[in-house]
């Protein structure tokens, strides 16, 4: 009997960790497609990488996610297999290199004042103290520093460098964060501390990544017989055996919020579970010209109820409440802004210096709001107009009120946000110009660092817990020893441990990258923090 044809597989969620474990399942275990089901709540797959819209409405995207060359070995991995939209014989992993080698990433303005001047960012501010402290956060082991803050670690002076602003506002770090993650961040983005000031690895893709990566690896999927179910929002899952063997026997489901029906998938001996737990782009909430998106706090997103429901069954499938608790700890704000006028991108260019899609991040680094800004390659969407331009931002301090508007962040409409940016880059005499050609879409995401929170050991499951036989955890909730969190990279790996994992798929996984095992870098890392 062809045991691969017979085998079927469920996973919970269709953000990009099951759309992997979908391709590692076909390319590397042999799954038939046709017996995989994607089970996804939204009518869209891709979870946190989206992009949509239109030049009329207006684009969003909820975030854009960064890559770098040295650490997203797993992700490289799989793009490798997968075709671009426009050119089968090229791949993924080929365009978005080839583009990268055209648009290089090389920040002019990575820092301004409130003066609207230029910082000088290559100068990072540490002083002896801050030195020390860095040290010692990297020398001592994570169950010595536990579920302390960032803040626990290092002096206010820090804080007030250069390079804590630069280097928070890549990675979306609030000071009241686990000191944890941040000493995996550290350890695993060294590389940059030479470069922080010019985001110069940083690699891109060459649109939004829901055109980019999410539409061609579905396409690859569907044309395998892979089934995507939308608006299926699991409720429970039923588990027979004992913590030697435990194995899913049942999913539980609701469709269309219940006005459906609800429904199950019974799994037979040979069959498969990858649950994807939490979201960090759960109950986002959308704004527009002349509203604030909602602070949506009650979770109404099935991805967190369906953890606090599994995790009420067993003591090793984590503790939800240590990410989702919180909300005040975790939300902020994005903006797209969607320009029908050249006008505010040529001075961007003109005052940076830089190029759209080569300048990275630019940070307002006395904005109360901490605001910060990319200006992508055009066009960022596809079929994005000639004469359609697309502008993304965030602020990290949502509740503070804006130097130009006196509102917070988090209860100003699309327009102020752009009254209160145009204020920063002192651009007011274009403000009338700008506000009339320009629609601002902003997304309140009330989870967005959740993954950041302080947490215990046991606070996150493992991929595979111990004696699961035919189950796995995915998402950026799992325990992957060494790894770092609020990546790409990390729900890839997470898959492809569980695929490999469960299917005893002979393959290496990558190794993790260690900056510090390579010599030259850690010497230009050591050098640049005590330059």
């Amino acid at each position: 009997m062809d045991t691969a044809r017979h085998t079927r597989a469920y996973l919970v969620g269709g953000g990009i960790g099951a759309l992997a474990a979908a391709v590692f399942l076909i390319r590397d275990s042999g799954l038939h497609g046709e017996n995989i089901h994607i089970l996804e709540e939204l009518p869209v797959a891709g979870g946190s990488l989206d992009g949509g819209g239109g030049p009329e409405a207006g684009y969003v995207t909820r975030g854009g996610r960064m890559l770098e060359e040295e650490a997203y070995v797993c992700l490289w991995n799989l793009l490798e297999t997968i075709p671009t939209l426009d050119d089968e014989n090229v791949s993924v992993l080929q365009e978005t290199r080839e583009f990268n080698r055209r648009t290089v990433t090389g920040a002019k303005a990575r820092l301004i004042a409130g003066d609207h001047s230029i910082l000088d960012a290559a100068q990072l501010g540490f002083n002896t103290r801050d030195r020390v402290d860095l040290a010692r956060l990297l020398a001592l082991p994570e169950s010595v520093i536990g579920p302390r803050r960032i803040e626990d670690f290092f002096s206010q002076h820090f804080f007030d460098t250069n390079f804590w602003a630069m280097w928070r506002t890549t990675f979306a770090f609030q000071n009241w964060h686990s000191a944890i993650e941040l000493k995996r961040y550290f350890l695993r983005f060294m590389q940059e501390f030479p470069r922080i000031h010019t985001l110069a690895g940083v690699r891109r893709t060459r649109l939004n990544q829901y055109d980019s990566l999410v539409r061609p690896v579905q396409k690859w999927l569907e044309s395998r017989g892979v089934r995507i179910e939308y608006g299926v929002t699991v409720t429970d899952v039923d588990f027979v055996g004992d913590i030697g063997d435990r194995r899913v026997a049942r999913i539980e489901f609701q469709r269309n919020g219940g006005n459906g029906g609800n429904g199950g998938y019974d799994l037979g001996p040979e069959d498969y579970a990858f649950i994807t737990l939490g979201s960090m782009t759960a109950d986002s909430a959308y704004g527009d010209d002349d509203t604030a998106p909602e602070l949506i706090r009650d979770k109404r997103d099935g991805g967190w109820t369906l953890w606090e429901t599994l995790a009420r069954k067993a003591e090793d499938f984590g503790r939800p409440s240590s990410f989702n608790a919180d909300v005040d700890e975790a939300k902020w704000e994005s903006f797209t802004l969607t320009m029908r006028s050249p006008a505010l991108l040529k001075r961007i260019e003109e005052f940076s210096g830089n190029a759209p899609g080569t300048g990275g991040l630019m940070t307002f680094k006395d904005s109360n709001w901490l605001m910060s800004i990319v200006v992508p390659s055009q066009p960022h969407f596809d079929g994005q107009p000639e004469d359609v331009f697309t502008l993304w931002g965030y602020g990290l301090f949502v509740d503070n009120e804006g130097e130009s508007t006196g509102k917070r962040m988090s209860e100003a409409t699309g327009q102020e946000i752009l009254t209160e940016l145009l204020g920063h880059l002192g651009f007011q005499d274009i403000a009338q110009e700008v506000a009339a050609t320009t629609t601002v879409t902003t997304v309140m995401m009330p989870y967005i660092t959740s993954q950041f929170e302080r947490r215990s050991v046991r606070d996150r499951p493992l991929v595979i817990p111990a004696g699961a036989a035919n189950f796995a955890f995915l998402g950026q909730f799992v325990e992957i020893p060494e790894d770092v969190v609020f990546t790409v990279e990390y729900s890839v790996r997470g898959a492809m441990h569980a695929v490999y994992g469960l299917l005893d798929v002979d393959k290496e996984i990558p190794g993790i990258y260690h900056a510090l095992s390579d010599p030259k870098t850690a010497f230009e890392a050591l050098k640049t923090a005590f330059s």
